[in-house]
C-alpha cells in the first residue's frame, strides 16, 4: 500500500542579488552584470503592486536581496 505523503528531500541554494547594482548598461558588461542590474532595477521599483509581485517570485525561487 503506498503512503499517504511522499516527499523528495532536494537541496536548495540561495541567490544573493547584492546591492546597489549598476545603475546603466554599459558596452562591456557580462550577462551577468547586466543581469545584476535588471534584478536591481526590479527591487527599486516605485509601484508597490510591482515591488509586491517582484517580492513574491524571489521568495519563490529562493531569491535574496542584499545591501552591501
Amino acid at each position: 500500500m503506498p503512503q499517504s505523503i511522499e516527499y523528495q528531500k532536494t537541496m536548495t541554494e540561495i541567490v544573493y542579488i547584492n546591492l546597489p547594482g549598476p545603475s546603466q548598461p554599459t558596452d562591456r558588461m557580462t550577462g551577468g552584470e547586466l543581469l545584476h542590474g535588471f534584478l536591481s532595477d526590479l527591487y527599486t521599483a516605485s509601484s508597490p503592486d510591482t515591488k509586491s509581485f517582484v517580492m513574491a517570485l524571489c521568495n519563490k525561487w529562493n531569491v535574496r536581496y542584499r545591501q552591501l
